[in-house]
């Protein structure tokens, strides 16, 4: 879906429409950007930007509260017109999935045609817009699906995976950030395709144990099948710098944004954790994680923001520069399991 949140805002509020909008929390608070518009995004306005930062960038940037059981219940309808076409759809997210058309309730031979038809329809029922790609595997599918926002279509036949594969710089690679992409770019590996030649060691240091899946990415090989109905196991974000982080209150600070924010995706989910998990990448690359599990599970982005701190204090973030932050969620349980369970403890025995 192309700018989910704020979209199904502009559409639901005329007032709205073609203003720069920005979903998310209060920027005295600390809050960040959960979804930008495409007229935001004109000033450099992204999601995860901290929306202080957001008002600085756009003055006259309209900040929404977002409202997810709206956007529920119009994901809840965008999936019921995925499955009627094919039972094979893997959700990513409340506006992502992937889809596996090789057969379909249409009997359409063509994926094209099923993406086309999947756009009207969404449209004609939801009056929002949704971008596709087409391809013969999920890595290529992805990136097609981000090609031509918004209300696009891209298709990567077969026969011209190769010549896509070629137009592509080495950041279209999953893991590889814009620290990663210059130590890469530093060692000759500017385009995706570079990696396939590139001296194994030098694509080990930059990206670690990922080397030998970014080579098969690289050369346009995804075997990973369409997983409908996927267990959600964990989520989490991490973030490479641009420049070490050095200052503790700096680096609490990017934490405890990182954190509310996958409590906000929780929220989203109606979804809870029980544990709490950062990630630190020091300057020498040297990555330790941390990692804390409640008897309760929550989705209170307070109570994870300060386990995510508290965690802090076991490594040696401000006396040791610090390239990548990360936060992840694990142990995670619906909000309806959690109630069940509850419940249950609280029955005589």
């Amino acid at each position: 879906m192309d700018a989910f949140y704020t979209s199904v805002e502009q559409r639901d509020d005329p007032s709205l429409r073609s203003k720069p909008v920005a979903v998310g929390g209060h920027p005295e608070r600390r809050g960040v950007v959960a979804a930008a518009s495409y007229e935001a995004r004109k000033f450099g306005i992204r999601s995860a930007m901290s929306m202080a930062r957001a008002l600085r960038l756009c003055p006259d940037l309209v900040i929404v509260r977002p409202d997810f059981e709206r956007y529920r219940e119009v994901s809840t309808q965008v999936f019921a017109i995925y499955r009627s076409v094919t039972s094979l759809v893997e959700p990513l997210s409340l506006d992502e999935a992937y889809l596996d058309v090789t057969e379909n309730e249409w009997q359409e031979p063509f994926a094209t045609t099923v993406a086309k038809r999947l756009k009207r329809l969404i449209f004609e029922q939801t009056r929002l817009t949704v971008s596709a790609g087409v391809a013969p595997n999920k890595f290529l599918a992805k990136i097609a699906s981000d090609w031509d926002k918004p209300d696009g279509l891209t298709i990567i036949p077969t026969g011209k995976v190769e010549a896509f594969l070629q137009k592509l710089p080495v950041e279209a690679l999953w893991g590889v950030g814009p620290v990663t992409a210059k130590s890469l770019r530093a060692a000759g590996v500017v385009r995706l395709v570079d990696v396939r030649n590139v001296d194994p060691q030098i694509l080990r240091n930059a990206v670690g144990s990922q080397a030998h899946g970014l080579q098969r990415l690289a050369a346009g090989i995804d075997d990973r099948p369409v997983i409908p109905n996927r267990t959600i196991k964990s989520s989490g974000s991490e973030h490479t710098y641009p420049i070490d982080l050095t200052d503790r209150e700096t680096i609490e600070s990017e934490l405890d944004r990182m954190a509310r924010l996958k409590a906000e995706w929780l929220t989203g989910n109606k979804l809870l954790a029980r544990t709490v998990t950062i990630k630190v990448r020091y300057s020498d690359f040297t990555t330790v994680t941390r990692s804390h599990t409640a008897a309760e599970p929550t989705e209170k982005a307070e109570r994870i923001a300060a386990r995510a701190k508290t965690l802090l204090n076991k490594t040696q973030a401000g006396t040791r520069p610090i390239r990548l932050l990360g936060v992840s969620l694990h142990n995670l349980a619906s909000e309806e399991d959690s109630v069940t369970k509850l419940n249950a403890l609280k029955l005589p025995i």
